[in-house]
């Protein structure tokens, strides 16, 4: 027994003596190793010659893809920006040509909904009601780009498409409200003045938080870097977070979602006859309702009359196709995740939160909220994989990178904003005041439950502009979602649009 336990601890001896020989020998080789030292990113343009027939009309033009290279004055890299460009040939004079810079929102979303759903040369194609079509997906020449009115420039912010910090930059730097407006506006300032078109009209189109940054941006360039723009196109619009914040003690968005709510129930037929007649008269008079009877009824709170109260539950129910019991539960107070999910709960689907038109489904139809959001799957797949192929294909782009469509950019700094809502609506007050020739178009989607068009109406009615300078702001209105343009009629009403407003706000 002793001579067996003696042998034990002679093997254990040599095994660990083998160990330290092979760890002091693998620590040699480390040391050994050439220092892995990342190259900082280089600047890469593609150039191609491309042409777009728009409204019957041959547009020949030049399309760029690339990265820019955002450097502090000293010379220091600190990220690396992709954008596409694209710019009409045979223009003699950049004065007369305007030019947008475009991008989506999230934040932490790429520019390619903007990009291949409306404004772009190329399109990704969808059912005429932005339905996705069975993979494998295609694109088509895009008859409703706006590039027949104006160059384009599609920006993805840091974190974003192939956009990047430079090796020992952090991320989370350019991960904040106000950061995100500075690192952007610093590469629109860079690409305004290497491709020389200081002097042309300058527009932004942003979408959803992509708003937020425009709004923020048009303040920005003007005090910081003396840019004054011609127009700011503001998609689905979020300025004010506080309309849109479900939180105890804050009605403002049972309010203002109030008439989508009511939009969604007249698509899917949960209105009666007489409100399912005409849309927008109902609206009318669901709007009317809302900041009348219904806001002064949230504000009375607890001292509400039980009669008052059965008047507001009645005509929320009728304006919603809910039922009276269940709004007596909610307090007269629906959030927008449950009615996603009560609307259509005896039919055992969900609605969607950026297009309501669209229905999915469920694990089961108990609880509040939804696994996921219908109209965004209909879009994920066709535009990812549409933008992949196009970059490489058309652009001749190379990179091996992920395209990060839509990526997780938390925790997103509100600093600025601590203790309050977020709110750049302000900034764009200042800029129109201090710039009276700036213009703003603002696109809605009626069946937008991210962005409600009433909640973007009530922000510009608070946005204290100067009676004679109200008129600097239009709005359009569409029977359709948060990215209104992959509904074929919204889509043709919208191209109209931009090309008036871009026109006359650039004085052609």
């Amino acid at each position: 027994m002793k001579k067996k336990s003696l042998f034990v601890i002679l093997i254990v001896i040599f095994a660990c003596w083998n160990i330290h020989i092979f760890a002091d020998e693998a620590q040699k080789a480390d040391q050994n190793k050439p220092e892995f030292k990342p190259e900082f990113p280089k600047e890469t343009v593609s150039e191609t010659k491309h042409s777009v027939t728009i409204n019957g009309t041959v547009i020949n033009y030049t399309a760029r893809a690339g990265t820019i290279v955002l450097k502090e004055e000293n010379g220091r890299p600190k990220a690396s920006f992709f954008f596409v460009a694209y710019t009409r040939d045979g223009i003699t004079d950049p004065g007369t040509r305007p030019i947008m810079f475009s991008f989506n929102g999230g934040p932490g979303s790429s520019s390619v909904w903007l990009h291949m759903g409306i404004l772009g040369p190329r399109r990704v194609v969808m059912a005429d009601d932005g339905s996705a079509l069975p993979p494998p997906y295609q694109i088509a020449n895009n008859d409703y780009s706006i590039l027949d009115v104006t160059d384009l420039v599609f920006i993805d912010p840091v974190s974003t498409g192939y956009s990047r910090p430079v090796p020992g930059e952090d991320a989370k730097q350019f991960h904040g409200v106000q950061e995100d407006i500075e690192s952007v506006g610093k590469f629109i300032r860079l690409w305004t003045t290497r491709y020389q078109r200081w002097g042309s009209p300058k527009f932004l189109c942003g979408e959803s938080y992509g708003t937020t940054r425009a709004a923020g941006l048009a303040g920005y360039l003007e005090q910081e870097q003396g840019m004054y723009l011609n127009g700011v196109i503001l998609i689905s619009a979020i300025l004010d977070f506080g309309t849109g914040e479900f939180l105890r003690g804050n009605d403002i968005p049972f309010i203002t979602f109030l008439p989508t709510y009511a939009a969604t129930a007249w698509y899917h037929k949960k209105l009666s006859p007489d409100l399912e007649a005409d849309l927008r008269k109902t609206l009318d008079q669901v709007e009317s309702f809302a900041i009348n009877e219904y806001s002064v009824a949230l504000l009375k709170g607890d001292s509400l009359s039980a009669q008052e109260r059965q008047n507001v539950i009645q005509k929320l129910s009728q304006f919603t196709g809910l039922s009276q019991s269940y709004i007596n539960e909610t307090n007269l107070r629906i959030w927008d995740y449950r009615f996603t999910k009560e609307l259509l709960r005896d039919q055992g689907l969900v609605v969607g939160r950026l297009d309501s038109r669209f229905k999915g489904y469920d694990y089961d139809s108990a609880g509040e909220g939804t696994e996921a959001d219908p109209s965004y799957s209909a879009i994920q797949g066709s535009f990812t994989s549409m933008l992949n192929s196009y970059v490489r294909t058309d652009l001749k782009y190379e990179n091996d990178l992920p395209y990060e469509i839509l990526t997780d950019v938390s925790p997103w700094s509100f600093d600025k904003f601590a203790n309050k809502y977020v709110n750049v609506s302000d900034s764009l007050r200042q800029a129109i005041t201090q710039n009276p020739s700036l213009k703003v178009f603002v696109a809605n989607g009626y069946f937008d439950l991210a962005c409600p068009y009433f909640a973007t109406r009530y922000t510009f009615n608070h946005l204290g502009l100067p009676s004679n300078l109200r008129n600097n702001v239009t709005m359009g209105y569409y029977e359709a979602g948060h990215m209104m343009y992959i509904n074929k009629p919204s889509m043709v009403q919208l191209k109209s649009d931009l090309s008036k407003f871009i026109q006359s706000a650039a004085g052609h």
